[in-house]
């Protein structure tokens, strides 16, 4: 997958050390950036800690430290957890309604570790399905005639699980794989939009028309249409509009997401972890933006956490 209309900032660098809880003022500008240990923006310079609960969530979420002592960062992660079960109903080929230039991850029928990414390039008349030379590392995943492959496919409603054999593998006029009839099709349960969890920070301005910030959440689930996340307190009320901003990376792009969202449910903290918990869906993203949430899904394709008919 490319990622043309690539508008990230670069991404800053950790700190060499972790803060200190109580190096970190309440109430009063800070005179230096505070990143993740990913090197994350968590707070800019200048922004102002609102009180106690919002430090305390700070340190109880991330890993503060200064963005103004710069080292290499340590690599990024992200939440994994495992679900989604097939549903045991086969399908055809046309009932996917997938497409040339959808999305799909393969790898080798029964290896472990993650899909790697391709796209649909055509179809023939008897349902072989020609897709990209999937890549690893930059490199073409090596495949052999004969060899079953298992396929996760992105359509626009829901994402389809099957198994292909490889009946050629092609050099020219450029490199492809022609792949059998897919054998039995069995459809993840449909949803509005495919969700995965992910524990990123987020910023949020209560002000959907300014500029800045006030807060600091952190993300648990996102979706090409929306997200949930969590702050120490409730941020608004359903229906209410927010700024949010947030980095996105994948493997095949880095970018920085700032826009507005509308708060399509609102639940007080719980005991359990003490957020308070905010389902938004994003009112306008850009095609770059809309592109870089579909790639960062995909790349978390067998991390799905959540199915259903709405944004959380």
């Amino acid at each position: 997958m490319q990622i043309d209309e690539n508008v990230a900032a670069p991404a800053i660098a950790a700190s060499s050390a972790p803060l200190n809880i109580d190096a970190v003022p309440i109430g009063t500008p800070l005179e230096w950036p505070i990143v993740d240990a990913d090197g994350s923006l968590l707070f800019e310079r200048g922004a102002v800690v609102i009180g106690a609960d919002e430090r305390r969530f700070l340190f109880e979420h991330f890993k503060p430290r200064r963005g103004d002592r710069v080292e290499t960062p340590d690599s990024p992660s992200a939440a994994k957890s495992h679900g989604a079960d097939d549903e045991d109903t086969p399908l055809s080929l046309k009932d996917t309604h997938l497409s040339i230039g959808a999305l799909i991850g393969l790898r080798p029928q029964n290896a472990s570790g993650p899909m790697h990414p391709s796209r649909i390039i055509g179809f023939a008349p008897n349902q072989s399905v020609f897709v990209m030379p999937p890549l690893v590392d930059g490199r073409a995943l090596s495949l052999t005639v004969g060899e079953n492959v298992e396929i996760v496919a992105i359509a626009s409603q829901a994402v389809f699980r099957f198994v292909c054999t490889v009946d050629a593998v092609c050099h020219s006029p450029f490199d492809y794989v022609v792949l059998s009839k897919p054998g039995v099709i069995r459809r993840l349960r449909e949803r509005k939009s495919i969700r995965v969890r992910a524990k990123l920070p987020v910023r949020f301005g209560l002000n959907p028309d300014g500029d800045g910030y006030e807060g600091l959440g952190v993300m648990q689930t996102i979706s090409a249409l929306g997200m949930s996340f969590g702050t120490p307190w409730l941020i608004g009320k359903v229906g209410q509009r927010v700024r949010v901003s947030f980095r996105l990376q994948s493997k095949d792009t880095e970018m920085l997401i700032e826009t507005t969202a509308i708060v399509r449910n609102a639940q007080a903290a719980l005991a359990a972890d003490g957020l308070a918990s905010h389902g938004l869906e994003f009112e306008h993203l850009d095609t770059a933006q809309q592109l870089a949430l579909k790639s960062f899904v995909f790349d978390r394709i067998d991390d799905i956490s959540h199915w259903s008919n709405g944004v959380r």
